[in-house]
């Protein structure tokens, strides 16, 4: 069986031995010790990420993590999304450097500010004019779950009503207004009260292809023997990251979205991890030639890991009264000022959207030879640069990521299981870095295969 080499380094140079396994895991062990000690002694066991990546990082640059004795990860985690436009972007790093060191104003609330100026004036220009699309922006608080909070609150106060529609495998947040909408019962039971006022519905082939998820909602809202009430809205993830890259197709949207408007239910698009150019285009409905009422940003859109969150809102729905919705750090401008930055740099043109197609291409042709060199049963899936590959094994995609960590690749798992392995690199990674990291996933599936790390 051939195996992909990498552009770097052959099967044989790449020591997935136990003995080289042993040395990797070794490596400037007491200094790390004694740090990650101090992590376990005094912070809290809620901590997540850490335990599958127990490494103690220090710098970053581009496609690149640097932990403190100087070895190097390909990351192909990007901050869960938060970093589209990789590490420490210099264009984006110089332009918060400048503003800082003419002490530019951190903290406004909701005043107004020059930082905030050019961001909204930047957004329209390279993001809604451009698409034709005419939103209101509400800057709810820094996070994704304060976005999805207001959207889900500002649509009640529309309508007058108070059920919403989400789906399952969803995820939207981890506090109660967002942990209602999310599937994920593991996270749901965090919440230590009742979730309600949410009925959860089959997102696209959950039931299997035969199943025809949409017609199943529409009999739920016109039969009076459902159970089910006219909701407020409809919040769904065209994409749905976390719950295992499951890719809404174009048709299920856009019958979802005649089903929303034929019945009068606002349309909620969670673009919080698949907006900013994951999957292509700035938002993940574009293509599908959708206009949502409300979408929710956060994540990339600062474009260099500051917490900046935002609410679209058709304009007719944006009926808040003054400071009935609100948050000390929803006026953060460090974080308006790098997201305008990004927006000039990466969205002036559709040269970034192009590339994104272009490496979604052979993303998808490596994973493909992948699972055909290795003759296994798995699904491949996915838009853009967030990929998904779920393997026959459900535990599979955990003892990969495991190892890829010892030898230098940082990359989670998703689904409700942890089932399924999720490539998401930045947009801006290089192709011989995105060969790199599934030459190591490949090599770390045929280790895995043949027993190199058993026992």
């Amino acid at each position: 069986m051939t195996v992909l080499q990498s552009p770097e380094k052959s099967l044989n140079t790449l020591d997935l031995s136990e003995k080289g396994l042993k040395r990797s895991q070794n490596s400037s062990c007491r200094s790390k010790e004694a740090t990650l000690e101090l992590f376990e002694n005094y912070e809290s066991e809620v901590r997540g990420y850490c335990r599958s990546f127990p490494e103690v990082f220090d710098t970053a640059k581009g496609a690149w993590l640097i932990e403190r004795t100087g070895k190097r990860y390909l990351d192909f985690f990007a901050g869960a999304g938060v970093l589209n436009y990789g590490h420490n972007n210099p264009v984006l790093k110089n332009a918060l450097m400048e503003y800082i060191e003419r002490d530019g104003v951190i903290h406004t609330l909701d005043m107004y500010s020059v930082a905030k100026e050019k961001f909204i004036a930047a957004f329209q220009q390279r993001v809604l004019q451009p698409r034709g699309y005419d939103y209101k922006l509400q800057f709810p608080g820094p996070t994704g779950t304060n976005a999805v909070e207001a959207a889900l609150k500002l649509a009640r106060k529309v309508t007058g009503r108070e059920g919403v529609v989400s789906f399952t495998n969803s995820f939207h947040g981890m506090t109660l207004g967002s942990l209602s909408v999310t599937g994920n019962g593991f996270k749901r039971k965090g919440a230590g009260v009742a979730l309600s006022d949410v009925v959860s519905v089959p997102f696209e082939d959950y039931m299997g292809a035969d199943i025809d998820s949409i017609e199943y909602l529409r009999a739920m809202l016109e039969d009076d023997g459902s159970g089910m009430d006219k909701p407020a809205a409809v919040i769904l993830e065209t994409v749905q990251a976390e719950g295992g890259v499951n890719v809404a197709s174009n048709e299920w949207l856009q019958r979802l979205r005649e089903l929303t408007l034929e019945h009068g239910i606002l349309m909620i698009v969670d673009d919080i991890q698949v907006g900013c150019g994951r999957v292509g285009a700035f938002f993940s409905f574009e293509e599908a030639g959708i206009t949502p009422d409300f979408v929710t940003l956060s994540k990339s859109l600062s474009g260099y890991g500051l917490p900046l969150a935002l609410v679209l809102i058709k304009p007719e729905y944006d009926q808040w009264e003054p400071g009935e919705h609100n948050g000390t750090f929803r006026g953060h401008n460090p974080s308006f000022v790098t997201a305008a930055a990004a927006l000039e740099l990466f969205w002036s043109d559709d040269r970034l959207e192009k590339e994104v197609l272009r490496k979604e291409k052979l993303v998808r042709h490596q994973l493909e030879q992948m699972i055909k060199r290795h003759q296994m049963n798995a699904t491949i899936r996915g838009r853009g640069l967030i990929w998904g590959v779920e393997f026959e094994d459900s535990k599979l995609a955990g003892e990969i990521s495991k190892v890829c960590f010892e030898h230098g690749l940082v990359i989670e798992t998703a689904g409700v299981n942890g089932q399924v392995l999720k490539l998401l690199p930045s947009l801006t990674i290089s192709d011989s870095e995105l060969l790199k990291g599934i030459f190591i996933i490949e090599n770390s599936l045929h280790a895995i295969l043949n027993g190199v790390n058993n026992g």
